[in-house]
């Protein structure tokens, strides 16, 4: 993968073989490729598991109906859950300008799916005239008028204090702990927190707490987790509990989210 990546610290600029490339990775469970950045956008799309995706905005939840656009010069870390299959798609700034500095979550359809598996036969300096070069015109379209996803990024705050109290949530989501209980823990007032989650997050702490634990749910269920054993991990006094959070967020049930 150098040579068509680099470091934020690396060399000068390299241009890909084409403007458009597509590479095929398989991770197992639990790997992670540390933080670093690239000169082109990337497109991720996980095919099979889930990846879950830190940026300095926050972290991404990519299941296999979603891809996600990271912009050149961003640096990344991606997370493994359960064996990931992951088609990676390389874009040079020029061909993809609707790709800025932030970072988003597209839908992925079925031809916006064959499209991206039909460009991994190929060498990455495929023929002007080839499959690829006849692709890569109707992908650009695809996604350029692919639906984007709301709500997919778990902000993470930049206070050292409240990135704390977050990193330790995200490791035991059952925890109930109110922002009072919090506060004797790391010696910053409830008020100050809450002004804190507004401020860096912009969201409640309860908000907060709710959208991890929705992200911590999916990637459980997609490891085939049973929805009993997944609610009470998070904390949940019954199954029922959790199933009618679930959909009151993310307007379905878990089962039929999956099966979506």
């Amino acid at each position: 993968m150098d040579h068509i990546w680099r470091n934020k610290y690396g060399a000068g600029y390299r241009r890909l073989p084409r403007p458009v490339v597509v590479r095929a990775y398989d991770y197992g469970d639990g790997y992670r490729e540390i933080w670093h950045a690239h000169e082109q956008a990337q497109l991720l799309y996980a095919t099979n598991g889930v990846l879950r995706v830190l940026t300095t905005e926050g972290s991404w939840l990519l299941p296999p109906t979603h891809a996600m656009w990271v912009a050149p010069g961003v640096d990344h870390e991606l997370h493994a859950v359960g064996k990931v299959a992951l088609r990676s798609g390389y874009f040079e700034p020029e061909v993809v300008p609707w790709v800025h500095s932030q970072c988003s979550l597209i839908e992925v359809n079925g031809l916006l799916h064959e499209l991206l598996l039909g460009m991994l036969d190929e060498p990455l300096e495929y023929a002007p005239d080839g499959r690829s070069a006849l692709i890569v015109p109707l992908l650009l379209r695809c996604l350029e008028q692919a639906t984007q996803v709301r709500k997919s990024v778990l902000p993470l705050p930049q206070d050292r204090r409240l990135r704390q109290l977050c990193e330790q949530l995200m490791g035991a989501p059952h925890d109930d702990s109110s922002l009072d209980g919090w506060s004797d823990r790391i010696g910053v007032s409830a008020r100050t927190l809450a002004r804190l989650f507004r401020d860096e997050t912009g969201m409640t702490f309860g908000q907060w707490r709710q959208h991890m634990r929705i992200a911590e749910a999916i990637y459980r269920l997609a490891q085939q987790e049973p929805v009993k054993q997944v609610a009470a991990t998070l904390g949940y006094s019954s199954a029922a509990a959790f199933i009618t959070m679930f959909r009151k967020v993310m307007g379905t049930t878990p089962q039929k989210y999956l099966k979506a």
